[in-house]
């Protein structure tokens, strides 16, 4: 069985889409799908369940799932093992794709000043997928969102929502705006928003069904289309003191109260002493960046 074939089957499992599955392996669909087929047919089961939008996992591949991700953990802690000393100072970040760019680039800014010989190797995901690589030690640590108050990970901010639209809109220089005042403008969707289905739900309540102008994985690719006067998003307060171009404005969004806390996730497994190190360092680093002892 080659390891690819089960990278492109986690990555089915973790974007729920063939789709953003190839993109996410860089190969073309037909390539993954055919993969897809030929381990189904090394193991004589079905591992899929195919719909028009999602799919979902059958009962051969649930059962295969913890399978795949512990080969894989250990190919990789064997990678690991025999990896030269330089590697000690290599931390694998995992960055959450809707975590600001800049804020992120500020953040390993500071940390190279302080400490130079710590390099980093650096990988977006969504959620589900910066978890699957922390627990296939494919990564040492990430920037990720926090679900559970008592879990393992170290609380950096949180934030609420804003209402982004063209600076030149009519509305722009109000400091709260209504769905309802919205009703005739055209909305920029954010594939990859933790909350597009509560923002959805804020207008639709509303009785407010916005034309759908363009939808995006890329956030700041979303925040330049806003700025062109293409329509108007819901964005993370943090995109606020990180986007610094002036063809945009920020609003609240009368009604719309969903927060966010972004925690630095510890790695599943023991490190090197150098590495272990390093990571603490960043982690006592990251918390003084964002002040996060001032969190409640």
């Amino acid at each position: 069985m080659e390891l690819y074939l089960l990278r492109y089957f986690l990555a089915v499992v973790e974007t729920g889409n063939f789709t953003r599955a190839a993109a996410s392996c860089l190969i073309t669909q037909p390539t993954l799908s055919a993969g897809i087929k030929r381990l189904e047919d090394e193991l004589g089961a079905a591992l899929f369940v195919r719909s028009n939008r999602r799919v979902h996992l059958t009962a051969a591949g649930a059962r295969f799932l913890p399978r795949a991700k512990a080969i894989l953990h250990e190919v990789n802690m064997a990678s690991a093992e025999i990896a030269d000393a330089e590697a000690a100072n290599v931390l694998r970040l995992g960055v959450l794709q809707t975590i600001p760019a800049r804020l992120v680039a500020d953040l390993l800014r500071g940390f190279d000043a302080i400490m130079p010989d710590v390099r980093f190797d650096l990988f977006d995901g969504a959620e589900q997928e910066l978890l699957n690589r922390l627990d296939e030690r494919g990564l040492d640590l990430a920037l990720s969102l926090r679900r559970v108050d008592h879990d393992e990970s170290t609380p950096l901010f949180r934030e609420g929502y804003r209402l982004v639209l063209p600076r030149t809109h009519r509305l722009a220089g109000q400091a709260e705006i209504a769905a309802e005042d919205l009703a005739r403008d055209a909305m920029i969707v954010r594939s990859r928003c933790e909350v597009l289905s509560e923002t959805s739900r804020h207008f639709t309540d509303r009785n407010v069904r916005p034309p759908l102008a363009y939808r995006t994985a890329q956030d700041e690719r979303a925040l330049i289309m806003v700025g062109a006067g293409v329509g108007v998003t819901v964005m993370p307060e943090s995109y606020l003191a990180s986007h610094e171009a002036s063809d945009v404005a920020f609003a609240r969004l009368h009604g719309f109260t969903p927060t966010r806390t972004i925690a630095l996730f510890p790695p599943r497994y023991a490190l090197s002493g150098r590495l272990l190190d390093a990571a603490r360092a960043f982690t006592q680093f990251a918390r003084l960046f964002f002040k996060a002892d001032d969190l409640g």
